[in-house]
């Protein structure tokens, strides 16, 4: 079942309008997630809105919004009064501008949706709106109203259909000069840039997300599906940092070692003359070949393991461990 639009409205460049629906491209929820349980009942916790200064539990419609002014005293706001000022955006993506998209900072993007018509009606001027952006080898900034805030949003063509990115306002971007303007500024040598470079091509290959690995959601469905079975946890010791003292001799431990920049090999290694690797890497003139990437983890519905309840029992008994607690279902509060 595909998910639900985020937004419905129109999609409009000055008189060409047609009506879209904005999706999430990107998703989490194939990513484990955990349930807070009280540990002597088994039950869930439920979490309720309560007056900060009674106590006491609140109800959906007793509750307005209201911004802060001082230590105790609020401007409230009704929801009329939001509506009063509804932008047109809220219901309709104005386009405004072609930019090139190189010209937009990284630091602006914000998150991705795919837009696409809505209905049988208007793919004539979808189209034509997606093939004039497409030919101008630009992207297009509109304005759209999401979560009652309006946002500046980039549309670009992507294969039959739109791509629109969240874009952050200037506000929103912290100075990069705030962090970057005290770091030491270091002259390398050309023999330790040469040494990196090498480190780099032995590495370099081509963008493949298919080969990602999300080595967290591996551990915890290792660590879940060992504890259906009943199977002992064993602590695996964390990593430790290398106190790196002479930076010439790890950048030439890293060759010598099995290619992994930043992982030392063994003290006993042969060191890489300088010169010579200047030269091989001269006379190729191209990377080494990148190693092939790992096929891509399933997802966690299928590694997680299914296991019966008198499975799960016996698997515990075995391992020396009391039976779980059965949970009762969550009472309601008060």
């Amino acid at each position: 079942m595909p998910p639900r639009a985020n937004w419905k409205g129109f999609l409009r460049l000055s008189l060409v309008t047609c009506p879209v629906a904005l999706y999430p491209a990107t998703s989490d929820s194939e990513k484990i997630s955990f349930n807070q349980i009280h540990r002597s009942t088994g039950n869930r916790i439920k979490y309720l809105k309560v007056d900060a200064e009674t106590g006491e539990e609140v109800a959906p419609d007793d509750i307005m919004k209201g911004y802060k002014v001082d230590s105790d005293s609020y401007i409230e706001v009704t929801k009329d009064e939001l509506d009063a000022i509804a932008l047109e955006s809220t219901r309709t993506i104005d386009i405004d501008q072609f930019v090139p998209k190189s010209e937009i900072d990284e630091l602006y993007l914000v998150r991705p949706y795919f837009i696409v018509p809505d209905g049988k009606v208007g793919h004539d001027a979808y189209a034509v709106i997606r093939e004039t952006i497409r030919s101008l080898d630009k992207v297009a900034l509109a304005r759209v109203v999401l979560t009652n805030r309006e946002h500046v949003i980039a549309l670009e063509a992507r294969d039959n259909g739109l791509l629109g990115m969240l874009l952050r306002y200037p506000y929103e971007v912290r100075d990069a000069a705030e962090y970057f303007d005290d770091i030491q500024d270091v002259k390398i040598t050309k023999d330790m840039l040469d040494l990196a470079k090498h480190i780099v091509e032995q590495k370099s290959g081509h963008f493949q997300p298919e080969g990602f690995e999300d080595h967290y959601e591996a551990a915890l469905t290792e660590l879940i599906n060992q504890k259906r079975n009943g199977t002992p946890l064993a602590a695996k010791a964390r990593p430790k940092g290398d106190n790196v003292v002479d930076l010439m001799e790890a950048l030439r431990r890293s060759i010598a070692g099995d290619g992994k920049a930043g992982k030392l090999a063994d003290a006993k290694a042969p060191a890489v003359s300088v010169a010579k690797l200047s030269g091989a890497v001269a006379a190729s003139g191209k990377p080494v070949k990148a190693k092939k990437p790992r096929k891509a983890a399933a997802g966690q519905k299928e590694m997680l393991l299914p296991i019966s309840g008198s499975r799960a029992k016996e698997a515990r008994v075995e391992a020396g461990k009391p039976p779980p607690r059965p949970v009762s279902k969550a009472r309601k509060a008060g």
